[in-house]
C-alpha cells in the first residue's frame, strides 16, 4: 500500500484487486471447468461435486500459496497442488480430476477476464455518471461567453458550454470505442498446454465453460494478446480524455485567468508555505494518472510479440500492469466526477478576460465582413495591420476600424459576442443530441 493511494485510486480499488478476490476468481474458473467436464460426461459427477465443494478460499492456505508462487512462476501451479491435496483427503479418486487437461494460462487468463468484467460494470456506470454531469453543465452554460484559446493565446469568443460539450463528445467517443471492444475482451481462454486443446478440453467443454461463466465463447487465444491490449488501450484513451478536461480546468484556474475553481473542501488545495494558495489538486491527480497510464499500457502492447505458444516474461508482464491501469482509471473517473460536479464557474471573469485585448478577439468578425468588399486575403492583411495599429497606439480595435477608409455596416454587432453565442449554441445542441442517442443505444 502506498501513502498516495487515496489520491490516485478510488476507494474500491482493493475490493476488485485484493489477494482474496484474485484467488476467488481463479477458484471460480477451476470450479467451472470441473462442472463443464462433468456436464459433458468427461469426469464423474460425484467427483466433480466434491471438487466444486472444496474449491473455496476457506480451504486454501493463502500464505503458503504466496510463498510458493516465486518458485512455481505463477499462482495456479501451487494452487492446484493444494486443491489436489484438499480433495485427496476426502477421495483419492476424485483428486485425479482436479484441473484436468488445463494449463495455468487457461485459468489465469480466464480469471483475469472475470475481473475485467466486474470492473467494466463499474467503469461503465462511472462514465455514464460523468457524461450526465457534463451534459447538464454544457446545457446550463451554453450561452456563458468566454474567450477561446489556441496555442495558449486569446483567439475568439466562444461559450463555456461549448468547451464542456467538446469534453462530453470526447468522452462519448472514448466510451463507444471501449464498449465496442467489450465482446472481444470478455471471453474464455481454454486451450491446454499449447492452445491445441485435447480430448478433455473439447469444443463442447469450451462452450459449456463459457455458458457457466457467462463469458463469450472463444477458440484458444494464448499468445494472441489483442483482447488484453484493446482493454488497456481503451482505458488509456479514456484517461487521456479525463486528463484533457483536468488540464483545461487547471489552466482556467490560474490566478490571472480565474474563470473556474475546483470545489472547496476543508484543507483542499492549500500550500505548506503559502496560505493564500488554492491549488488544482484534483486536476493534478487526474493529469498524473493520464500521464502514467499510456506508458503502462505500452508495456502490454509491446508485449504482443510473444514467442511461440507461451511467452517467457511478456505474458507475465501483463498481470499487475492490467490491474494497475484499471485501478488508476477508476481513480481518475471518481476524481473527475467529483471535480465536475463541484466545479465553481465565474462568468464575470470570463467576460473580463474577453475584454483584455481591447477588441482584438473580434478581428475575425471584421475580416469576414470585409472579405466580400476587398477579397479574403486582402481583408486578412488589412485587419492584421489594424490590429498592429491598435496595439501600438493602445486603442480599441473597434476605434481603429471605425476611423479607417472602409465602411462597415453593423460595426457594433461585429464587436459583440452575439454571433459567437449563436454558433456555439448550435454545436452544443448537436452534441447534446448525440448524448441522448448515446444514452439510448448503450
Amino acid at each position: 500500500m502506498s501513502l498516495f493511494n487515496g489520491l490516485f485510486y478510488a476507494d474500491y480499488k482493493d475490493g476488485f484487486f485484493s489477494d482474496n478476490r484474485s484467488l476467488e476468481r481463479l477458484l471460480t474458473v477451476e470450479t467451472a471447468l470441473v462442472e463443464a467436464q462433468a456436464d459433458m460426461g468427461i469426469i464423474p459427477g460425484s467427483a466433480a461435486e466434491l471438487i466444486m465443494q472444496r474449491c473455496h478460499i476457506d480451504y486454501i492456505d493463502t500464505e503458503k500459496l504466496k510463498q510458493d508462487i516465486p518458485l512455481a512462476g505463477n499462482a495456479v501451479i501451487p494452487l492446484v497442488k493444494q486443491l489436489v491435496e484438499i480433495v485427496e483427503s476426502h477421495s483419492i479418486e476424485a483428486s485425479k480430476y482436479v484441473h484436468l487437461g488445463a494449463t495455468s494460462q487457461d485459468i489465469i487468463d480466464t480469471a483475469l477476464v472475470l475481473g475485467l468484467r466486474e470492473t467494466y460494470t463499474i467503469l461503465d456506470k462511472q462514465i455514464r455518471a460523468l457524461a450526465r454531469i457534463l451534459a447538464d453543465l454544457a446545457a446550463n452554460h451554453r450561452a456563458t461567453i468566454m474567450i477561446g484559446r489556441t496555442l495558449l493565446q486569446h483567439a475568439k469568443p466562444m461559450t463555456f458550454g461549448l468547451k464542456v460539450a467538446h469534453w462530453l463528445q470526447a468522452l462519448l467517443d472514448a466510451h463507444a470505442g471501449f464498449a465496442g471492444g467489450r465482446q472481444r475482451m470478455l471471453k474464455i481462454q481454454l486451450g491446454g498446454a499449447v492452445g491445441s486443446g485435447n480430448a478433455l478440453l473439447t469444443q463442447a467443454v469450451r462452450k459449456r465453460l463459457s455458458e457457466i461463466l457467462e463469458l463469450e465463447y472463444a477458440i484458444p487465444w494464448q499468445t494472441n494478446r489483442v483482447p488484453i491490449s484493446e482493454w488497456v488501450t481503451g482505458l488509456s484513451i479514456i484517461s487521456g480524455v479525463l486528463g484533457k478536461i483536468a488540464k483545461d480546468i487547471a489552466l482556467q484556474m490560474q490566478t490571472e485567468v480565474g474563470e473556474v475553481t475546483e470545489g472547496q473542501a476543508p484543507g483542499k488545495g492549500g500550500s505548506s508555505a503559502m496560505p493564500h494558495k488554492r491549488n488544482p489538486v484534483t486536476c493534478a491527480a487526474i493529469t498524473a494518472n493520464a500521464h502514467r497510464i499510456p506508458h503502462l499500457a505500452a508495456s502490454v502492447i509491446s508485449g504482443m510479440t510473444q514467442e511461440h505458444e507461451r511467452s517467457a516474461g511478456l505474458w507475465h508482464a501483463e498481470w499487475e500492469v492490467v490491474e494497475n491501469i484499471t485501478a488508476l482509471t477508476f481513480g481518475s473517473l471518481a476524481n473527475s466526477i467529483q471535480l465536475i460536479d463541484s466545479l465553481e464557474i465565474h462568468p464575470e471573469r470570463m467576460m473580463a478576460n474577453i475584454e483584455h485585448t481591447r477588441g482584438l478577439v473580434y478581428a475575425e468578425h471584421v475580416s469576414l465582413a470585409l472579405a466580400p468588399k476587398i477579397g479574403r486575403q486582402s481583408a486578412n492583411e488589412w485587419v492584421e495591420q489594424a490590429c498592429r495599429t491598435a496595439r501600438e497606439s493602445d486603442r480599441h480595435l473597434k476605434e481603429v476600424v471605425n476611423e479607417s477608409e472602409h465602411s462597415l455596416e453593423n460595426l457594433d454587432e461585429l464587436f459583440s459576442s452575439g454571433e459567437s453565442i449563436r454558433c456555439c449554441e448550435e454545436i452544443v445542441n448537436e452534441i447534446l443530441e448525440n448524448y441522448k442517442s448515446y444514452e439510448n443505444q448503450l
